[in-house]
């Protein structure tokens, strides 16, 4: 849990980067391309079960894990080593789930990151090597094959008393480790038309983006078919390729709008405004009610030469009430900006708990116009 102070600070920095950032938000654009989606163009994701050998001492345990003995049997078995019925208990072996993304248009030959992360109850990763993993795709067929070093950026230490971990020793990387066997058969420059899709759906936006195609273009080619997508279409005999086309388009720049939005992390006590968010008139009064409970008990006992009598423990309890924040109604105004809505909320002196607490108030007040998240 953070401190009140981190909180604070925390607060402080990101009221003040969403102040700077509201006041040039009017004149703000962003390029086509950094805020859709091309129909076609995106990552599939793999993942493939594998072994990861040469590990010291680290791997599985093979009556814990009895798939990891089940799968080196398998493999020695396909390299002509019979191991069946044999008792095995190596510990340099673990059973690991790969994991990658095949890149758009990806071709046979080409190499791609992959993510190698332990099943049982392997203890370190590091210094092993993956053996030849197959990579299935969502249909069930081989896309990618992995293999090599795993390099793994945490580490575990143990004593006979005492044991260090940083990080996650138990999932590493092999940067180029797959390599591609299949393509996914998609050619864009055959299409005559895409739909674009928004990160953020916006009829505004989306209104925008048209509008910037087509005056770019000279030509009716987008249409907006609802908030998150627009489809653009190429005409017969029309002198540029689709290809050409969106490599014009995708440099224009266009001003995104959005909607009011308060988002709040109530673990961390962090909150985020966007620059169109509004309240009506509204009085606001904070308050805090601490009460403190210490316990400092006594211990009475007989005196040296008494005559029976026992030892006790006598409590002792200090109870204090102490009551914080305004003493009296704080109004906001109007907000025209949002400078105008964090000066208000600031004026009261309250901290990002009680701010989270006014907020979601003034949203259940019906004052604020805008809608609130909470994470």
């Amino acid at each position: 849990m953070l401190s009140q102070y981190r909180i604070k600070t925390i607060f402080a920095i990101a009221v003040s980067l969403i102040t700077v950032l509201g006041g040039t938000h009017a004149t703000a654009s962003s390029r086509i391309k950094d805020i859709v989606s091309i129909e076609g163009i995106r990552d599939n994701q793999l993942i493939g079960y594998g072994l990861v050998v040469g590990l010291n001492g680290t791997g599985d345990t093979l009556r814990n894990t009895p798939y990891t003995e089940q799968s080196l049997t398998a493999m020695l078995e396909r390299l002509g080593v019979n191991a069946k019925g044999e008792t095995m208990r190596p510990e340099n072996v673990a059973a690991v789930m790969v994991t990658a993304n095949l890149p758009a248009f990806a071709r046979q030959g080409n190499r791609i990151d992959v993510n190698v992360s332990s099943m049982g109850d392997a203890d370190d990763l590091k210094g092993g090597t993956l053996i030849a993993t197959p990579l299935l795709g969502a249909d069930g067929e081989v896309y990618a094959v992995a293999q090599g070093a795993i390099a793994v950026a945490g580490f575990s230490a143990q004593g006979e008393a005492a044991s260090v971990v940083q990080g996650v020793p138990t999932n590493g990387r092999i940067a180029n480790g797959g390599i591609v066997e299949r393509e996914i058969p998609f050619e864009l420059s055959d299409l005559t038309s895409v739909k674009l899709s928004l990160h953020n759906p916006d009829l505004t936006t989306a209104q925008r983006i048209t509008a910037a195609i087509n005056s770019h273009l000279k030509k009716n080619m987008a249409r907006p078919l609802d908030p998150s997508t627009i489809q653009l279409d190429r005409p017969i005999g029309y002198e540029l390729a689709l290809v050409d086309i969106l490599t014009e388009i995708e440099q224009l720049s266009v001003q995104p709008d959005q909607k009011a939005r308060v988002i709040i992390d109530e673990r961390t006590g962090i909150i985020v405004m966007g620059s169109e968010v509004r309240i009506n008139s509204v009085a606001i009064a904070q308050g805090n009610l601490t009460i403190s409970i210490s316990e400092q008990p006594q211990v009475s006992q007989p005196g040296a030469f008494a005559q029976g009598g026992q030892t006790q423990v006598v409590p002792r309890s200090s109870v204090t009430v102490e009551e914080t924040g305004t003493e009296k109604l704080t109004i906001l105004e109007n907000a025209v900006t949002l400078q105008d809505l964090v000066d208000g909320l600031n004026a009261l002196g309250v901290g990002p708990r009680d701010m989270i607490s006014i907020l979601q108030a003034v949203k259940a007040a019906g004052a604020m116009q805008a809608e609130i998240q909470v994470m």
